[in-house]
């Protein structure tokens, strides 16, 4: 196999401390920098899986970095540079403790709560009249808490936000206003590639300055869904599976060989060739939503390469 980055173990300059997330490192310099490691592992349902994907964690940086680029002038975001093609490097900031979901058709997890007979998600109402995968009549916000490594985020509504003080009403307001103009740039930008937003998660914070900034990643195929434009309401019409871009696919693999994350059950083997098909897929999935031909990286020693890079900038900012 390929070789994968599936944990760091860094010193850095001014280093002071590390935060591990489910697939990425962040490490703080100074407590002015923040240094993000995207690796190739990979989560579905909140657990990190036992094997790296090649070239994974290039794939959600370059695409990441590209949408901060392509948004920049509607919402500010934490981003300062690229040094590696692993790593993005920004400013410190306090992170909200919500994730902004935004879903503009009723698909992955709203599906799944509107199968079981339910018609409100995180306080919103959905219409009656729907099957999986229709647009909604506008999109919809569902927030979700921001859980730890292994704790699974849980659906939150507007209200218990706010009542609970986990944000301020001030705050929140603009959260959703940024949530909104996110997805309608990402949608637009779907549409010129042939692709549909279906939905995403954006991430918040706070800079020093009390700026609220975009964080994390975005319109990335780990934090968002898409389906191909071509076909699409043929396809409804029929009751037929969309033809998808997003992480999807290895979440129907892993309910298909008896695991969603629940107590008890086992993951599944995932074999060398599987492994080789979900990163052919992350490529397929970067080339589609950027539009441009992805060109690996050398990763006959990942450490060593984003070791170096990095050093270098720090040196010379």
């Amino acid at each position: 196999m390929s070789n994968t980055i599936t944990t760091t173990d860094f010193n850095f300059p001014n280093q002071k401390s590390v935060y591990r997330g489910k697939v990425r490192e962040v490490y703080n310099i100074n407590d002015e920098l923040l240094v993000m490691v995207a690796t190739d592992r990979l989560s579905a349902f909140d657990v990190v899986l036992p094997k790296g994907i090649p070239y994974k964690g290039q794939i959600l940086n370059q695409i990441a970095t590209k949408f901060m680029e392509l948004t920049e002038d509607i919402v500010p975001n934490w981003l300062i540079a690229t040094p590696d093609p692993n790593v993005a490097v920004g400013h410190l900031c306090e992170p909200f403790k919500v994730e902004m979901v935004i879903r503009g058709y009723l698909s992955g997890h709203a599906a799944r709560e509107y199968a079981l007979g339910k018609r409100e998600i995180c306080g919103v109402s959905m219409p009656d009249y729907l099957k999986e995968n229709d647009k909604f009549p506008e999109p919809i916000i569902t927030p979700t808490t921001k859980a730890d490594n292994g704790e699974h985020d849980a659906d939150i509504s507007r209200e218990d936000i706010l009542s609970k003080g986990i944000v301020s009403e001030e705050d929140y307001v603009v959260l959703e206003k940024f949530t909104r103009d996110l997805f309608q740039r990402g949608t637009e930008i779907a549409a010129s590639r042939g692709l549909i937003l279906v939905d995403t998660k954006y991430e918040f914070g706070k800079t020093k300055e009390g700026v609220i900034v975009l964080i994390d990643e975005i319109h990335t195929p780990d934090s968002s869904r898409y389906f191909y434009a071509e076909g699409y309401q043929e396809r409804q019409n029929n009751s037929e599976e969309q033809k998808q871009l997003s992480k999807e696919f290895v979440r129907r693999w892993l309910i298909e060989n008896g695991f969603q994350g629940l107590e008890g059950q086992q993951i599944p083997d995932m074999t060398d060739e599987y492994i080789e098909t979900v990163s052919e897929r992350y490529i397929e999935l970067y080339e589609n939503i950027l539009g441009e031909k992805f060109v690996k990286a050398d990763i006959s020693n990942i450490d060593e390469r984003i070791e170096k890079n990095v050093l270098e900038y720090l040196a010379n900012r």
